[in-house]
């Protein structure tokens, strides 16, 4: 789901970039600190996972995982998923710099969504917390390749076709993430039920 190098008008680099930094500037600011591990053992994880890719044109298909980072980080997926991206760019030249706030706004605003939607099934326990496990993997890769499309749509016509066919390859993946999301979701609950808590404050800890 990376977006190459000089695929994006400017517009809507332009745009991807501001909406990024907003989201970072709002995640970084509102984040506990202490958990500052989780971040970016989470981090690791996401930018681990969507190293295999398989090339559709100008994109790619690959696990995202953005949905398990909203479940569990809210607001902080802004600066995760930025730094793996940051680090998949310059290390092995995926997606580009210049798509960066692009990329990270296509995957990191549906993460932060679900957090906001689902967050309150998550914490419930039982069956409510598999639903909402679920529907965060699922609805997060939805979004992310319902974003991806609109990007590519709004940089130009020729890339109609390539947007539909991203959303069809991702028809899979969206229930892997799914299923990924309630193992992992239900591990934590069991062995670390604190790395399901709240993990952004209202202020800074001083």
């Amino acid at each position: 789901m990376h977006i190459s190098e000089g695929v994006l008008s400017t517009p809507v680099l332009a745009g991807g970039a501001l909406l990024t930094a907003l989201g970072t500037a709002v995640g970084l600011s509102r984040l506990d600190y202490d958990r500052l591990m989780t971040v970016a053992i989470l981090s690791a994880a996401f930018f681990v996972a969507s190293l295999i890719h398989v090339p559709m044109g100008p994109v790619s298909a690959h696990l995202v995982m953005n949905g398990l980072l909203g479940a569990i980080l809210g607001l902080a997926s802004f600066p995760a998923i930025l730094t793996g991206l940051l680090l998949q760019a310059v290390l092995f030249q995926y997606g580009g710099l210049t798509a960066l706030g692009v990329n990270t706004f296509d995957m990191a605003f549906p993460a932060v969504l679900c957090f906001l939607v689902f967050r309150p099934l998550l914490r419930a326990g039982g069956l409510r917390r598999t639903v909402g496990a679920f529907a965060c993997g699922f609805f997060s890769v939805l979004l992310a390749g319902v974003l991806t499309a609109t990007a590519l749509s709004l940089s130009g016509e020729a890339f109609s076709t390539v947007a539909k066919a991203i959303l069809l390859a991702h028809l899979p993946i969206m229930a892997i993430e799914g299923l990924l999301t309630v193992m992992v979701v239900g591990f934590l609950a069991k062995v670390r039920p604190e790395m399901l808590g709240a993990v952004l404050s209202p202020r800074r800890k001083t």
